[in-house]
């Protein structure tokens, strides 16, 4: 995979031999016999550990490549040895949808950050959707900040977005602290955040030319000639000459080919130009025939990157069961084949996904329009009508009349927010002992869900990585542990996701924000420690620095 995109810019100080003994200042020491930090050479390592951090300033203080007995601290040092469990900088996930506020009953900042601390998330960038009313304007963004007070158990940064007609509120966005902006050039199926065209990208892309955010496009967009539904796939009515069952996957596959995502990145390419600084970035990139042309954009010289989602690289169509819309998601998840080559492109020295994330898109049990038997247990109820995507609410009678299965009349997004790390971790491990060539280590791992998310979102000078003066944000991983997930394991509000039953390998132990352990696998009160166990994470809303 692609190591020439993590951050060397911040040289390993050297460490004092041992933290200052008599200090009178509240120390936290963890150790254990692994953990993933840079060596004296600036390569990431796994390497025994001694993190010594302020509890006062929520930073590390020191990290020494070896384990410190209790008695080289000050007496009144919380001391925990997590051997033979892994220190790893906290995972920060770029891309979710917490929906609040507007759609609180889709996803809320307590329950998304919630389920996120839970997986050794520390970080999440909330989207500019689906959230009413959208962050495409300060006061948008002014009134997410107030909604998110008081609720997030991890840190949250926010995008903003690009929709037709608000160029003038990208640079007081820039100001106001968002970590980028998002548009799409294709319908996003709800109704504020309506498709941008090439003039409004080419508008975005002149106007934040001379800033240092990241320009993030979801690239779909509908080939001139095409027999697929349309751009209003999520809330549209079935096409007039579906290729099969509305209710069979493949049939939704096919309507949704990879022509859609080349023929967007080639829109995206031709205007790169005009902004030729800019930081370009594609997200949850589905289909491999996008590789060769981000590939070659970058040989040229153009700044772009792509990420790719936990559940294109653990999923594959052909697994998918007859109405089984837990995974419909745009870009849809493709063939098995396809997910291989993702897997290639992740081994490449030169990749060109540089991102793995969850885009965790949640909506109410409803909205999936689950058969009877695979809704059970995850809450759905037609009793009083129905709130729809873009806020009707639907009578019992018409919420039954859609026909349960539809791929093409369910939302589409996929439910994943801190289940990450095990996922990737079971398909990561699965694919070494099979001896495959495209497998991933730890140290991957680190670099694709820390690291260059950190640096995708401006925020690697204190988040996503191990060092002195960072953020204490720590995951303590049980790489061998295992679980199925179950309700209990999803945390987010609505319990509906196709990773339910399945058997992961990987259990986060204990997550901790800056310096405070937030939450313990077991403990009370759902595991959610925090400051006298209430939320208290920070809203990150600094500018980004050129």
């Amino acid at each position: 995979m692609n190591r020439s995109d993590s951050t060397t810019q911040f040289p390993y100080p050297t460490p004092a031999s041992t933290p200052p003994h008599d200090s009178n200042i509240p120390l936290t020491a963890l150790v254990s016999t692994r953990a993933v930090l840079f060596d004296n050479e600036n390569n990431l390592v796994v390497s025994p550990a001694t993190i010594t951090i302020s509890p006062q300033t929520g930073t590390i203080i020191s990290i020494l490549p070896t384990i410190l007995p209790a008695a080289s601290f000050p007496p009144n040092t919380v001391y925990i040895d997590h051997s033979p469990h892994i220190l790893l900088p906290g995972l920060v996930d770029a891309h979710v949808h917490l929906n609040e506020p507007g759609r609180t009953e889709w996803e809320g900042f307590e329950t998304g950050t919630k389920a996120a601390a839970s997986g050794g998330v520390t970080t999440v960038i909330d989207m500019p959707l689906n959230a009413i009313p959208p962050t495409t304007t300060v006061v948008g963004l002014k009134e997410k900040i107030a909604a998110a007070q008081g609720q997030c158990w991890v840190d949250v940064g926010f995008y903003g977005g690009i929709i037709p007609g608000n160029a003038s509120e990208l640079l007081p966005l820039v100001d106001a602290g968002v970590r980028g902006f998002k548009g799409f050039l294709i319908e996003s199926g709800v109704d504020e955040f309506p498709a941008v065209s090439s003039s409004d990208v080419a508008l975005a892309m002149t106007t934040l030319s001379q800033t240092s955010t990241t320009l993030m496009f979801h690239a779909e967009m509908i080939p001139p000639i095409t027999d697929s539904v349309g751009d209003d796939v999520q809330v549209s009515l079935p096409p007039l000459s579906p290729s099969g069952p509305l209710t069979t996957y493949s049939t939704f596959l096919s309507s949704r080919p990879p022509a859609f995502e080349t023929y967007a990145i080639e829109e995206v390419l031709s205007l790169a130009h005009l902004a030729p600084e800019l930081h370009l970035h594609i997200v949850h990139l589905s289909a491999i025939e996008g590789i060769p042309l981000l590939r070659a954009a970058r040989k040229r010289g153009v700044k772009i990157t792509a990420e790719t989602c936990f559940h294109y690289l653990a999923l594959a169509a052909e697994d998918v069961a007859e109405g089984d819309t837990r995974h419909k998601c745009c870009p849809p998840i493709r063939s098995s084949l396809n997910r291989e080559g993702l897997w290639k492109e992740l081994a490449n020295e030169d990749s060109v996904i540089q991102t793995i994330v969850s885009d965790h898109s949640p909506c109410t049990p409803e909205l999936k329009l689950l058969p009877e038997h695979l809704s059970h247990g995850c809450g759905a109820s037609l009793g009083h009508g129905v709130k729809g995507v873009n806020g009707e609410v639907l009578s019992k009678e018409e919420a039954e009349e859609k026909e349960k299965g539809d791929f093409f009349a369910s939302w589409g997004g996929i439910s994943s927010v801190g289940l990450g790390l095990p996922i990737l971790w079971t398909e990561a491990t699965s694919r070494s002992s099979s001896s495959s060539p495209s497998d991933i280590s730890i140290l991957d791992v680190v670099r694709l869900c820390a690291i260059n998310t950190a640096k995708q979102v401006g925020l690697s000078h204190k988040k996503g990585m191990l060092r002195p003066g960072m953020d204490a944000d720590i995951c303590v991983f049980d790489d061998e542990g295992t679980f199925v997930v179950g309700r209990e394991q999803m945390l987010f509000r609505n319990k509906v996701s196709p990773y339910q039953g399945k058997s992961m390998r990987g259990v986060v132990k204990e997550t901790w924000v800056r310096g405070s352990k937030v939450f313990q696998r077991g403990g009370s009160n759902g595991g959610f420690v925090g400051k006298g166990g209430v939320p208290s994470g920070k809203l990150l809303l600094e500018k980004r620095k050129l």
